[in-house]
């Protein structure tokens, strides 16, 4: 497969950020063209072209849009207000593609916030904002001005009689809030913590109101649908995740970055245009979407990376952050770094999570120090099964995820650790220290 670039296709520009820019390349010609539509007709064309939201889960965006409820055509007719709510609280370490495209495209959001607004017939939307991307921020808000000037944002948009008002929110930086309903508690004012489900946002969200909750990456994909149609987006990607994404590459390869490619490319495909994994060295283990996904080997180097192909090797797609690990890297050390950070980001509010969390943690740390005895590896094993699926949300998932399949697939390492009294990996020279495990 080839890169295909469509969101990312002028990033280069020396001012990409601007108005002026986004025009130049055929920005909101999307919103023209749904305008043009009735909003069932825009939710219609969304599903029709088979958008899968980029946030993780994968839920197609037209399902997710069609489930508000709806009483009248516009957002005045409504008995209840609708919200529409973009998740850009991006948190999750080896995570680092919605940052990027706001800096370089905000405005490829704002369009599709707007639109995604008149789709759910919204009359005010919210970005949530991870607060500590200040220079992302100050970029968002600069784009929203600018839309609110040309007369995107406001009374009577485009003279099509739609209003919309859009706030972007900062929080206060906390992984949890990226879970859709610690966010709508955070921005609402509250601690955030997940509520209980149902009711769902669809139909008692933000405000209790019906609401809609999309990621950056799936709202900024819309205005590129209305203007090409819905052919154009499926001659991209495979049948059941048909379109465009970008894939976050970092770690030990030669060019780490950004790389928009059709779903189902292979990461075999994506090191090629990446430089391959750094000179001298060997993959070891990769993670497909993010820390909280299960881990991968060199023998999953043609894996399809689409929804369906991932998750049939074993995995989740996620949110598509590749992270690279070569062989001259400690599976124990790095599964302890994830679980440290699952640990600290566990909003306390359940059990399994909150001690459980806590406990992985002890766990790895005796083993990466040379106190653990082999009944500790199933003792880890049996705490991750205490969290996976028994959480009151996804942190607990994703926190149990890396360390079974990292046992799965280096059992004999983390044995090494515990026989060996401690990790045998070199912390200042990262290579096998030779005969420490005699």
């Amino acid at each position: 497969m080839t890169l295909t670039p469509v969101l990312s296709r002028y990033w280069d520009h020396p001012r990409s950020w601007t108005l002026e820019t986004y025009r130049d390349h055929g920005g909101y010609d999307g919103l023209a063209a749904a305008l043009a539509r009735t909003p069932d007709e825009v939710i219609g064309l969304v599903k029709d072209a088979g958008l899968r939201g980029r946030g993780g889960a994968g839920f197609p965006t037209g399902v997710k849009w069609s489930f508000i409820p709806q009483d009248g055509p516009t957002p005045a007719d409504q008995s209840v207000p609708h919200y529409l709510v973009v998740n850009a609280d991006e948190s999750e370490p080896g995570t680092c593609k919605d940052m990027p495209l706001l800096m370089a495209t905000p405005h490829a959001l704002v369009e599709g916030m707007i639109i995604a607004a008149y789709a759910i017939r919204c009359a005010r939307a919210f970005v949530y904002l991870r607060g500590e991307v200040v220079p992302v921020l100050r970029r968002l808000q600069t784009a929203v001005a600018e839309a609110y000037d040309a007369g995107y944002l406001g009374t009577d948009v485009l003279g099509s009689g739609f209003d919309l008002e859009l706030v972007v929110h900062a929080g206060a930086g906390a992984y949890i809030c990226g879970e859709e309903t610690a966010l709508l508690d955070s921005l609402e004012g509250r601690r955030g913590q997940p509520r209980l489900r149902p009711p769902f946002p669809a139909v008692a969200g933000l405000y209790a109101g019906p609401t809609v909750v999309n990621n950056v990456e799936s709202i900024a994909s819309v205005p590129s649908i209305l203007a090409n149609g819905v052919d154009w987006f499926r001659s991209m990607g495979s049948e059941k995740s048909p379109g465009f994404t970008l894939y976050s590459l970092s770690g030990h390869v030669e060019r780490p970055g950004q790389y928009e490619a059709p779903l189902g490319i292979t990461l075999r495909e994506l090191l090629t245009y990446a430089g391959g994994v750094r000179a001298g060295h060997e993959l070891k283990f990769w993670t497909p979407g993010g820390s909280s996904t299960p881990i991968f080997t060199a023998e999953h180097l043609d894996v399809p990376l689409d929804y369906e192909g991932v998750a049939a090797a074993g995995s989740m797609l996620g949110t598509k952050a590749l992270q690279i690990f070569d062989e001259t890297t400690c599976v124990v050390r790095a599964v302890r770094r994830w679980s440290e950070f699952y640990a600290h980001e566990s909003c306390g509010k359940c059990t399994p999570c909150r001690e459980g969390t806590y406990w992985l943690v002890q766990i790895l740390a005796r083993m990466e120090e040379g106190t653990a005895s082999e009944d500790d590896l199933q003792k880890l094993l049996d705490v991750a099964d205490s969290i996976l699926g028994k959480s009151f949300c996804a942190l607990g998932d994703g926190a149990s995820s890396p360390i079974v399949s990292s046992v799965r697939f280096f059992r004999e390492e983390y044995l090494e650790h515990v026989r060996g009294g401690g990790c045998p990996f070199d912390p200042h020279a990262s290579t096998l220290m030779a005969g420490a495990l005699a």
